[in-house]
């Protein structure tokens, strides 16, 4: 049996639609699906179980879940909120909840493979090296969060025993509950929709010209794809989940155009006050201590993503994989 937190989520979805399409039914589910729109991205998916994360937690902790015996937990489940300024919650949520789960693991001897995240890099003073932990300096109490929990795992000896994923920009189907957390890929099939263009932030630094800050943007579908191949090949540590290829804001916007056969029209805005400290220009993951380990994958390019999840999903009349 595999429990799966934050199953309904965005990667966390994609992935349940994984685990289905290899077979693979036997799974818990552990969200929160509040009253936004999130329960469609379960619908179609195959599993025994469904839980509240609280009423999960709740289970857990007065030992009445004894049924279950998990051969594998994924771990998927936080806040993603990078605007979220409530450090209370987010350790709560984000670090003391994951602790719980880890030692469950760690007492039953159960597969633990976790989400952490690229904002624990911060501006990536340090470079985007997944070897890094304690030399980090995120931005934000969501990195921090991740960070916290990153540093949790390798004081308590349990680096070789978890498997943790740094999540670079990832797009794609099933991510439109998350709002103004959504990805840029989205969010400017929106625009386009509405206005005819999109808006990208003007450049705050002088090494970069409007529009060529680069992100390391990674598709869904390749995501679960690697986390896939952390659980097959029985890796442990902390891997990068990107492309290891920086593309620009300027790059993406014209595949969305190119994908709507419509000629580009960007504005070019000033970026907001409270950003200007904690904006990254550049990320992109450093991805050879993975592909060591599982031998060449072909991503997909930006380009061939962004139709993919625009012609096969958001143009579609039911847009959830």
């Amino acid at each position: 049996m595999i429990l799966l937190t934050g199953g309904a989520g965005f990667i966390g979805s994609v992935f349940l639609k994984l685990l289905n399409d290899k077979g693979i039914t036997d799974i818990i589910v552990v969200d929160h699906l509040s009253q936004n729109e999130k329960w469609k991205n379960l619908v179609g998916k195959k599993f025994v179980e469904y839980f509240n994360k609280d009423e999960f937690l709740n289970l857990f902790e007065t030992k009445k879940f004894t049924n279950f015996r998990f051969d594998a937990i994924f771990h998927f489940g936080a806040c993603t909120n990078t605007y979220e300024r409530n450090v209370d919650y987010l350790i709560e949520n984000n670090f003391r909840y994951s602790i719980k789960l880890a030692q469950l693991a760690a007492d039953k001897n159960i597969r633990f493979i976790y989400a952490s995240s690229a904002a624990t890099y911060g501006l990536g003073n340090n470079g985007y090296d997944d070897n890094l932990v304690f030399e980090l300096q995120p931005l934000n109490a969501y990195g921090f969060s991740k960070y916290l929990f990153d540093c949790w795992v390798v004081v308590n000896g349990l680096l070789d025993q978890f498997a943790g994923m740094k999540f670079f920009n990832v797009y794609g189907p099933n991510e439109y509950h998350k709002g103004e957390m959504a990805s840029m890929v989205y969010k400017s099939f929106l625009q386009v929709n509405q206005t005819g263009k999109i808006k990208l932030f003007k450049s705050n630094s002088p090494h970069y010209a409007d529009g060529e800050q680069k992100r390391d943007f990674v598709y869904v579908k390749d995501v679960v794809n690697l986390v896939w191949k952390i659980y097959e090949n029985g890796l442990t540590g902390i891997y990068n989940i990107g492309t290891g290829k920086a593309r620009s804001w300027n790059s993406l916007a014209n595949a969305v155009f190119k994908t709507l056969n419509l000629e580009p029209k960007i504005e070019y805005i000033d970026m907001p006050k409270e950003l200007e400290s904690q904006y990254q220009n550049f990320t992109e993951a450093k991805m050879d201590k993975l592909l060591s380990k599982i031998g060449d994958f072909e991503f997909t390019s930006l380009e061939d993503g962004v139709s993919d999840y625009i012609n096969n999903y958001l143009l579609q009349d039911w847009k959830y994989l």
